[in-house]
């Protein structure tokens, strides 16, 4: 996966960074209508001089603004950086957002991050864009501030996405709220259609009950990052992913989600088998999972017997999806 630089504060940016032509967003997941923008600022960036910067914020800004309605995240800062610099953004600044930055006025975001720190050339926004203190600026504004700062501004359409037909309700714009909605319904063959890729869960192996060893099917207990989007209660097929250094491997996996109703559980589990192995020790490992296509809800089943007669058909459709 491609990464271009990447600033962590204003005070990151090399002094001697040139123009910029910047694009503004959460950009959560990376999805398809993100690389609108993306492709839209790197247009730009041909006709006038300047690299393409992505700007982005961490945490979400509804953390500070508006806690009770902080989202589930679909992808993790780290991994959201990497995505950008694949879409082909050369850098991406990450702004802490906190009760400071969101005091800022319009003028204010535009002359420290706009004007004397990626010194601007071109700024492409949806035309919906607001920002500054209270949502105060908007596209009109910024055009202004952008002629007396000697940056163009182009806006985009006000919904900004990659626009699919979707069953027989007619057309969809892909986006970062719809994409959260999918994931929670456990419908994630369309989250990935979406975000072109398999929608990802990362965290750290933990141990759990140690029971899916005991019926010959040892699992990774993950304990999911904060805030992460975890997909419904089921069974998937999907990939474990592990990552040391430049390298990544893919293993091919069954997942599930929820409180092993069978044994009574009571805390949600969202653990993976990796088809075929048992000589994994993954413990304090960071791994990340990745979900492929929902195979089925999660039941009660009356015993073991018929707990591994299922168990055993996952791993079957589990294999035979992730083979395709």
């Amino acid at each position: 996966m491609q990464i271009g630089e990447r600033f962590d504060g204003l005070a990151a940016i090399p002094g001697d960074w040139g123009r910029s032509v910047v694009c503004i967003g959460v950009f959560d997941g990376v999805h398809l209508g993100h690389r609108v923008i993306i492709d839209a600022t790197r247009r730009l960036a041909e006709e006038v001089e300047g690299r393409v910067v992505a700007v982005t914020f961490d945490p979400h800004p509804s953390a500070v603004v508006r806690p009770d309605t902080q989202p589930r995240m679909l992808s993790t800062l780290d991994h959201r950086v990497a995505l950008l610099g694949e879409a082909g953004v050369d850098a991406v600044l990450v702004l802490a957002f906190s009760p400071e930055l969101a005091s800022w006025t319009p003028g204010e975001f535009v002359d420290r991050v706009l004007v004397r720190g990626l010194h601007a050339s071109g700024v492409v926004v949806g035309q919906g864009f607001r920002f500054g203190h209270r949502a105060a600026g908007d596209v009109a504004l910024l055009e202004k501030l952008g002629a007396a700062d000697d940056f163009v501004v182009a806006p985009l359409a006000l919904e900004v996405g990659a626009v699919v037909e979707h069953g027989d309700t007619g057309e969809v714009v892909w986006s970062s709220t719809y994409i959260r909605q999918c994931v929670l319904e456990g419908d994630v063959a369309e989250a990935a259609r979406a975000l072109n890729r398999p929608h990802r869960v990362e965290g750290i192996v933990v141990h759990g009950d140690h029971r899916g060893r005991d019926l010959g099917y040892p699992t990774a207990n993950l304990d999911p990052v904060q805030h992460a989007a975890v997909p419904a209660d089921g069974v998937y097929a999907g990939w474990l992913v592990r990552s040391a250094g430049r390298l990544t491997e893919a293993l091919p996996a069954a997942i599930s989600i929820g409180t092993n109703p069978t044994f009574d559980g009571e805390e949600r589990r969202v653990e993976a088998y990796v088809l075929d192995r048992t000589d994994l020790d993954l413990y304090g490992e960071r791994v990340a999972f990745d979900f492929v296509e929902r195979l089925r809800p999660t039941l009660k089943f009356d015993g073991i017997d018929p707990l591994l007669a299922q168990m055993a058909d996952d791993v079957r459709k589990a294999r035979e999806i992730l083979a395709r």
